[in-house]
């Protein structure tokens, strides 16, 4: 069966990046309230080869603290320390293809005509190559913020000066780049220990951050629908509460947050329609916490790490991020205990969600083409190309959330179905208006 958005193995790449977190230790059921978090000394990696470090299942909800001065350890500082987990974390370079989504899906140049996707948009690889990945990109890049996720160097930067270190120069710190998407981002420097360390998503999730598994944070940090703010540039998430984290609240979030002139936020603007347009990220941590997502005792480690065993017997938390279906014990005694064959069950949902996807991108491609038409002659009344304008953006964002939400329908058939009905339903009234 051919996938036309992944790699030529339909079920790895949708899957890897989708729950991606270096250095969560494995264990279900950490549902923990806030617990105080004084700034902790960083330990030292020392070389001897060090017991692997576990996660309570009581691991409290920690928030790295602002302004103390952090530095990174990096990840190869524990490799003699921690040689089963590095060596696994170091494996992701086999995750190396690209593949051009554009050359996949021609009908997403249209869809982002005017941005950087629609110049360059490759598929994700080993998280190993996130900095490399960022800086080779043909898409522009001015701010550091583009950073957020791609170093361990902008994520201590951020805890120590703010949000000012969003709006630096991007080439400012790339100079300064030490460490890649390694440890720190979910240990700080305590391996064992699982960190909030972009407090933005703290920010976000307020209260109801106390409800949350530590394990799917650390993944929520950078797997998840975000903007840059418009006055600091600061990675900023569109929704307060995790109740509202939801397609339909982030959307109104948007419509909601004008600019001085009374417009609508825009990630851009598309010149030949006037279309005010949203670029959704990569929102897995949304997808799965909404009704309808994978099992509620199950965490993003759970199917993309586990355990693993060493030849001398260690048992270790792998940090080889890859789709569970590439885990045959996994399936063996987990999956397929209740699925039967989960893998075949999963190609059906991938399926049916590309072909919607292909079939939506390539109707709202036509109908934006008509669009500039009429945008160009002049030929829709006032209201009419308004309400034009206004169908597309909304069309959009809701196929969009599918398209780059990447495990293609499997963390949440049901929001999957809600999203990609709404797409066609406000691309059919697209249509409508523009008397097609």
């Amino acid at each position: 069966m051919k996938n036309n958005k992944s790699k030529e193995n339909l079920l790895l790449i949708v899957l890897v990046i989708a729950a991606a977190a270096i250095g969560v230790l494995a264990n279900m059921n950490n549902k923990a309230g806030r617990a105080a978090n004084p700034q902790a000394a960083a330990a030292e990696p020392g070389t001897e080869t060090a017991a692997a470090p576990t996660v309570s299942e009581a691991a409290p909800i920690l928030i790295a603290e602002k302004g103390t001065g952090v530095t990174v350890t990096t990840s190869a500082d524990w490799a003699e320390k921690y040689p089963n987990e590095y060596n696994s974390y170091v494996k992701n370079d086999e995750n190396d293809e690209i593949h051009s989504y554009i050359e996949l899906h021609p009908y997403i140049t249209t869809l982002y005509r005017g941005y950087g996707f629609a110049i360059q948009y490759g598929s994700a690889r080993g998280h190993t190559y996130v900095v490399e990945d960022v800086t080779s990109t043909g898409r522009p890049h001015k701010l550091a913020n583009c950073f957020t996720c791609k170093t361990s160097t902008m994520t201590a930067k951020a805890l120590n000066e703010g949000d000012s270190a969003y709006a630096a120069a991007f080439e400012d710190v790339e100079a300064e780049i030490t460490d890649a998407f390694g440890c720190f981002h979910c240990h700080q420097n305590e391996p064992g220990t699982l960190y909030v360390t972009h407090t933005y998503l703290a920010d976000a999730l307020d209260s109801s951050i106390d409800s949350q598994n530590m394990q799917n944070l650390v993944c929520a940090q950078c797997h998840s629908e975000y903007y840059f703010a418009a006055d600091t540039k600061a990675t900023t998430f569109p929704y307060r509460g995790i109740e509202n984290a939801t397609p339909d609240a982030m959307l109104d979030y948007y419509n909601n947050l004008l600019d001085a002139d009374g417009n609508a936020y825009a990630d851009w603007v598309d010149e030949d329609t006037g279309v005010r347009r949203l670029k959704t990220q990569h929102p897995e941590f949304e997808t799965i916490s909404a009704a309808g997502g994978i099992h509620p005792d199950m965490t993003c480690v759970t199917c993309h790490m586990g355990k693993a065993t060493a030849d001398d017997g260690t048992a270790y938390t792998n940090h080889y991020w890859t789709s569970p279906l590439d885990n045959p014990e996994l399936l063996e005694s987990s999956c397929n205990v209740c699925h039967g064959d989960i893998t075949s069950q999963v190609e059906s949902i991938q399926k049916e969600t590309l072909e919607r996807l292909d079939a939506i991108g390539n109707g709202l491609k036509d109908a934006n083409d008509k669009l500039a038409e009429a945008y160009k002659a002049g030929s829709l009344s006032e209201e009419n190309l308004a309400k034009a304008q206004d169908l597309a953006r909304t069309a959009q964002w809701y196929w969009d959330f599918v398209f780059v939400e990447n495990s293609d329908g499997v963390h949440n058939k049901t929001l999957t179905k809600d999203c990609l009905d709404k797409a066609e339903k406000y691309l059919g009234e697209l249509n409508t208006v523009l008397g097609a």
